[in-house]
Formats: structure tokens, sequence, C-alpha cells
């Protein structure tokens, strides 16, 4: 058994054929793999709701729901969105092939299968798989706060830590529309070839808004941002100059003066709660208080005075 085809990896196979079905249920599980059978698109998508596959081996045409609308419909599945769906077909016209690559899949087969091939393909896509999957997931434990835009502009996917940033700026990471928009715009104006280090603001009514710092293209296709609070300079440098205090002190007290909290605070500046602690212990050193809620009413007392000239 090839180290790619382990015992757990779950095949989901969707043929009407049932001679085809029997045929490559044996000589997939042969090579120690997992089988998912199903006789149609509609009862894939109740196989996939139910069980994640590792792979999709997807005949293209079936009766009601065909392979390629199958395949539409799990890409749209966040949870699906990574398995690589292989097509299997008789048409080997080029307008089908492209069509099935259109709809999701990462590659396609000629019938009749061979069986070699087959094995073949089932591990390099699942090898790339799962280098992507690590990918994420390194992202993920590293904290970055990151996203992904596709070129047409839906949000691919993001780390746990910029759902949550943006989800405590008021913007719906599920709801992405008002975001794609500004990525669209930005992608525009730079004329579909853009450089990293620019990027675009968003906000929500009543928010102080967030950054996206272009970071470069991924894999061709994936438009990688680092997301940050939006920049407040002005504000940041009168706490600085009224207090004494340094950059990221001052970032932290204008986000208590907003009534964040230690972990709201960690989430916007990329700190963990016990940094973002510590700084606060030194800026209630340099304003002369003992409490946060002290803290925050001279932080907008200063405020408030900057902005009387």
């Amino acid at each position: 058994m090839s180290p790619i085809e382990r015992e757990n990896d779950i095949v989901l196979l969707v043929d009407d054929s049932p001679e085809s079905l029997g045929f490559l249920t044996a000589a997939l599980e042969d090579a120690g793999l997992t089988v998912l059978v199903a006789r149609s698109g509609e009862m894939a998508l109740g196989i996939a709701d139910r069980v994640t596959p590792d792979v999709v081996l997807m005949d293209a045409v079936m009766p009601g729901l065909d392979g390629f609308e199958t395949c539409r419909r799990l890409k749209t599945v966040p949870a699906l969105g990574h398995i690589p769906i292989i097509f299997m077909t008789g048409l080997t016209e080029t307008e089908h092939i492209v069509h099935a690559l259109d709809s999701g899949g990462v590659d396609y087969l000629s019938k009749p299968i061979n069986v070699d091939e087959l094995r073949a393909r089932i591990r390099v896509h699942l090898a790339n798989a799962r280098r992507a999957q690590s990918a994420h997931i390194a992202l993920d434990a590293a904290g970055r706060h990151l996203v992904a835009f596709a070129a047409e502009g839906p949000l691919l996917w993001s780390t746990p830590q910029a759902s949550r940033l943006l989800t405590r700026s008021g913007i719906d990471a599920e709801q992405e529309g008002p975001m794609s928009e500004r990525f669209l715009e930005w992608l525009k104006s730079a004329g579909g070839s853009p450089d990293a280090g620019g990027g675009f603001d968003v906000a929500a009514a009543g928010s102080p808004g967030l950054q996206l710092s272009f970071l470069g293209l991924v894999a061709g296709e994936e438009y990688l941002f680092r997301l940050s609070s939006a920049r407040t300079e002005g504000t940041e440098d009168a706490l600085r100059q009224a207090f004494g205090l340094t950059q990221r002190e001052s970032e932290v007290l204008l986000w208590i003066a907003r009534g964040k909290s230690n972990k709201d605070i960690g989430d916007i500046l990329g700190l963990s709660p016990r940094t973002v602690n510590k700084h606060l212990e030194q800026v209630y050193t340099k304003l002369g208080v003992e409490n946060r809620a002290s803290a925050a009413i001279k932080a907008v007392q200063a405020l408030q005075v900057v902005a009387e000239f």
C-alpha cells in the first residue's frame, strides 16, 4: 500500500452504473481504501453531509443531478471545499473536460478506467490536498490574522483569529458581500496585478474599521491578506504624547477607551491577553491610575482636549 493511501482514507464513489461501481469498489478496497457508494448526485450530497470523504470519484453523466452540478454543490460547502474531486467520463471533447474543471474538479479520467492510473492520480491529489490543508492548519496554529479571496471576489477562507477579529469589528465573515466588493474594487484599481504591500480598509457602521494588507498570490488563485485594525495614528499619537506612552501602550489604551476587553484587544492587535495585560500595567503606572475604568476616563479626556483644537 502506498504511504499516501492510508487505511482510513475514504473515497466517495459516485456512478449510476452498477457494473462500474462493482469493478471500482473492488479495486479501491484492494488498495486499502474505504469506499462509500452513491448511485446518484442526490445520494452523494446526502452521504457527504454525514461523512466527509478524503477524495471523490465522480461520474460526469448521470440521470437527474449530473456530476457537474453535484460537484458545484459539494464545493459550496465550506467543510468540503478542499476535497479533490476526480471526474470519470466517457466524454472526451475539450469542452466537456473544461466543464468538469470549471465545476470544481481537479482532474478527469476517460472511461474505461485504468485502475493503476486511477490509484496514481488518487495518491497525487490526496497528497496535494493534505499539503494545502496542513498549510492552513499551520497558519491557524501560528495565530496569524489571515484571509484569502478568490479572483472573482468570494472570501475563500480565514484563520480562526481573523474570523474573531472580523466578528468583533462588526463584520460578518459569513456574509462577506461588502468586503468582497472592496476587494474587487481594489483588484480593479491595481489592474488585476497588484503588488505586495498594498491593500484596502473595510468598516462596519460605528466601527473604526479593519485594514487588509496584501501579502501575495498563493497557488496562482488565492489573494492572501493580513488583517489588522485600521490605522488610527492621530488618536494614538495624542495619547502617546499626553502620557509618555510607547506605540504599543498607546494602542492598548485607545482600545481600552473604546470599551474592549483584554481578549478583544489581543485579537485586534495580534497579541496574547497576557501581553496586553503587561502593557496595561505600564499604562496604569504612567497615567497614575489603578484600574482600567480610570485609565479609560483619562484617555477620553485627553482625546477630547485634542479634538477641541
